[in-house]
Order: structure tokens, then C-alpha cells, then sequence
């Protein structure tokens, strides 16, 4: 083999398998909802990302959603609601009390051969904070973009003059 073409496959094999890397893991409370935001990179589909949510609580790991392998506990089921963004996986738990308390885990993975990576994040329900409007700079969308796009458009209607 080439060893171009051999630096270049390890290469793009190194990039994919740190594209699931878990960046942070929030949590937040929406009205009587427990709100988990868990950022990750991302150089892949997010639909090929696999994902697990859980509560580790009394030293038992309880599994709320996922793909990973783990089995959702049935008293979660009802409860959850997931939502996939590009760089994001938000999980959303209804009727969030006291017992709900503990140490919560994302865990993400390409496939069941790779690496999985994950956050922790310890969540007491007196000690959350109610959670705030979405942010451009929290999601790092490109919004430092929008002026250059807009270029054009200002110059059509005779705003500016480059």
C-alpha cells in the first residue's frame, strides 16, 4: 500500500473515532423537567452516534434512553424525551423530584467496537438552576457568519459601499 494512502486512512480513522468525544453535560430544570444537555464534537451523522443516559444513584446504574446496549428501566420510559441536534443530545425527564437525584452519565460511541466517551454530572433537585434561553454562543453555530452573508444583501439595497 501507498504510504501516502495509509497515513491519510489512519488519519481519517483517528478523526472519526474522536468525532463522538462528550465536550459537557449540564443539567438545568424546565418547569417540573430535569433538563440534560450533553455536547459533543462531532465530524460524523449525528443519527450514527450511539447514546446512553443514566442515573447512578445508591451505587446502581439505572438506564433512562439510549442505544448503547443498556435496557431503558421501565419506570423511565414514559418520562423521557430525547432530542438530537448536530453537536447536541438534549434529554429531557418528567416529574423530576428528589428521588430522581444522583449521578447522571452520557456516554457516546460510534459503534459497539469503538471507544465510548462521557460526562458526569452530579444533580441535586435544590441546587439546579432554571434553565435560560438557547444562546448562539452556547450552541457555536456559526453565527459570526451572518454579517458576511448579509454583505450582498446590504450592498443590493445600498447600505454599504465596498
Amino acid at each position: 500500500m501507498n504510504p501516502t494512502i495509509g497515513i491519510t486512512l489512519l488519519l481519517t480513522v483517528l478523526q472519526v473515532a474522536s468525532g463522538q468525544k462528550v465536550t459537557s453535560l449540564t443539567a438545568c430544570l424546565v418547569d417540573q423537567s430535569l433538563r440534560l444537555d450533553c455536547r459533543h464534537e462531532n465530524t460524523t451523522a449525528s443519527s450514527s452516534i450511539q447514546y446512553e443516559f443514566s442515573l447512578t444513584r445508591d451505587s446502581k446504574k439505572h438506564v433512562l434512553i439510549g442505544t448503547v446496549g443498556g435496557v431503558p428501566e421501565h419506570i423511565y420510559r414514559s418520562r423521557t424525551n430525547l432530542t438530537n441536534k448536530y453537536n447536541m443530545k438534549v434529554l429531557y425527564l418528567s416529574g423530576f423530584t428528589t428521588k430522581d437525584e444522583g449521578l447522571y452519565t452520557c456516554e457516546l460511541r460510534l459503534s459497539s467496537q469503538q471507544p465510548s466517551f462521557s460526562k458526569n454530572v452530579t444533580v441535586l433537585r435544590d441546587k439546579l438552576v432554571k434553565c435560560g434561553g438557547t444562546s448562539l454562543l452556547a450552541q457555536s453555530t456559526s453565527w459570526l457568519l451572518l454579517p458576511l452573508l448579509s454583505l450582498p444583501l446590504l450592498q443590493g439595497m445600498d447600505f454599504i459601499s465596498l
